[in-house]
């Protein structure tokens, strides 16, 4: 299968590129690493008249921490997050939910930005940018605007990027030291989208209450979802099996996926509960983990 023609060009700063954004708009799509893109081009579900690919735009694949902000350029590859220890000890989520994207060969060449422009509900990227409260930097015309990834993100595979803007990087909150980590997901197959997985980042007290839960849930809905009912019920709580198990049955009721070919709404509803309550389960264990080791 072959792509249909376009014209192709190749901007080297973010103004270039935001310039032929607002030039060409919904006739143009913005080529990253590819990963989504290229297989929707050969298979004629996309069909720009031009492509801007912004691999030549070093500005993009930059890593900075500014104080309790880790900003991670759109061009960064994921497999960079996925090896790197500055960012393993600023944001731990990233490091452990960059493993399930797809296989390595994939990880190489798909970028940080591409996959939160994607918007996949059930991708891995914008289901960590939700749970730890990220923002989504946008470049326009009109210069730049921040956006809380919660907002960026309204509908199945829709962002809400004007016609003339680009995502040029997010911005995850560092998180604090005494917490716990986890991501959890099932999917059909390695390498495949999940069925549905869950984001955990928490943080207990001496006496092992919840004194911050944030949760993150995807493949359940058009966009990934957040938790509320779940970290609501666990504030203050004890963080026994019991306790965990009984915040996590919520979310089935937040489950709005209807019957597909990988899985029945029932099934989805009863696989979000599991990996909820195994992902809490998880970042409290890494959280008692971080408390032994005193970092």
């Amino acid at each position: 299968m072959k792509p249909p023609k376009f014209m192709y060009c190749d901007p080297d700063s973010v103004e270039e590129a935001v310039a032929l954004k607002s030039r060409y708009g919904h006739d143009s799509l913005v080529l990253a690493g590819g990963q989504s893109l290229m297989p929707m081009l050969n298979m004629r579900l996309a069909n720009p008249d031009v492509l801007i690919d912004i691999n030549r735009v070093a500005a993009l694949q930059q890593i900075t921490r500014d104080g309790d902000v880790l900003e991670v350029g759109a061009g960064v590859r994921q497999s960079v997050l996925e090896s790197d220890p500055a960012v393993a000890a600023a944001v731990p989520l990233l490091g452990l939910a960059i493993p399930f994207i797809g296989h390595i060969e994939n990880r190489h060449r798909g970028t940080v930005g591409g996959s939160i422009a994607h918007a996949d509900a059930a991708a891995e990227l914008p289901c960590a940018a939700v749970t730890l409260d990220a923002t989504v930097v946008l470049h326009g015309t009109a210069g730049r605007r921040e956006v809380a990834a919660r907002d960026f993100f309204e509908g199945f595979m829709t962002n809400c990027c004007a016609p003339d803007e680009l995502v040029v990087a997010v911005r995850f909150p560092v998180t604090p030291a005494a917490s716990g980590s986890a991501f959890v997901e099932h999917a059909r197959r390695q390498g495949d989208f999940a069925l549905a997985a869950s984001a955990a980042v928490v943080a207990l007290d001496a006496e092992r209450r919840f004194t911050s839960v944030a949760v993150g849930v995807a493949g359940i809905a058009a966009t990934p979802v957040r938790a509320t009912v779940v970290q609501d019920a666990l504030i203050g709580q004890a963080a026994t099996a019991e306790n965990i198990a009984a915040a996590a049955a919520a979310i089935g009721d937040t489950v709005s996926s209807a019957d597909d070919m990988h899985a029945t709404g029932a099934y989805r509803r009863h696989l979000a509960v599991t990996v909820v309550k195994r992902a809490i389960t998880a970042a409290v264990e890494n959280a008692a983990a971080v408390e032994r080791n005193g970092s």
